[in-house]
Formats: C-alpha cells, sequence, structure tokens
C-alpha cells in the first residue's frame, strides 16, 4: 500500500472519527436510551467525543503539514487517540448490574477511525530532502 494512499485514508479516518463522536455507541434498554460520544445519562460517562473531536483536528491539521516536526508529533496524538478510544471502548460497552448494552456502529467506528489514523501517522507521506 502507497503512504499516499494511506495518507489519503488517515485524512478521511479523521472525518469519520468526528462523525463517529455524533452517532450512537450503545444502547441501554433499562434506560431506553442510546449514548454518543457527547450524550450519556446524567453525564456518568463523560463526553468523550468533544476530546476525540479535538484530537481528529490536530491530526488532520498535523497530516496536511509537509514539515517533519508536525509528523512526530502527529505520531504522539494519534496514539494518544488510540489510548483514549479504547478506554472509551470499555467504558461503553461494560456490563454493569448483569445487564450488557447493545453495541451500535458509531462506537466500532469511532475504534476503526483512530487505528487507521495510527497507521497513517506511523508511514507519513513526507518526502525528505
Amino acid at each position: 500500500m502507497s503512504t499516499k494512499v494511506l495518507n489519503i485514508a488517515g485524512l478521511l479516518a479523521c472525518v469519520s472519527l468526528i462523525i463517529a463522536c455524533f452517532l450512537p455507541w450503545a444502547y441501554y434498554a433499562d434506560l431506553q436510551q442510546s449514548f454518543t460520544g457527547f450524550y450519556s445519562y446524567h453525564n456518568q460517562y463523560g463526553k468523550p467525543g468533544k476530546f476525540l473531536s479535538v484530537i481528529a483536528i490536530i491530526a488532520l491539521t498535523l497530516m496536511i503539514l509537509p514539515k517533519i516536526w508536525a509528523k512526530r508529533i502527529n505520531l504522539f496524538v494519534c496514539a494518544l487517540g488510540v489510548g483514549y478510544a479504547i478506554k472509551s471502548y470499555i467504558l461503553f460497552s461494560s456490563c454493569y448490574n448483569a445487564y450488557c448494552p447493545e453495541k451500535k456502529v458509531g462506537i466500532f467506528l469511532m475504534l476503526a477511525a483512530t487505528i487507521i489514523m495510527l497507521l497513517a501517522s506511523i508511514f507519513p507521506d513526507l518526502k525528505l530532502k
């Protein structure tokens, strides 16, 4: 796979991550509510969509910049995003009181987008002199 294709996939993953934060992540039948990256019942799980959206915007900006320092910072930012996405996945999909929530498409898209962003940051499209 070419680094140019991986770079474009990384840019699309940044946009997909922002969109995934607005999609339903999990459905809790006992509450009869769907949680998103920006909504949870009484804000019990926080709003991970805010942090992940900021990560996506920073990563998108750093992927576009043709500087070596931007690529190095982007690797750190994307690794931070993957770690936070894994934490959010575990938090939103874990069982409680013998009840397991139904996982929705948004949580899988969020996790996949952060992993693609990390892969794109590991192999940047940068021409060195």
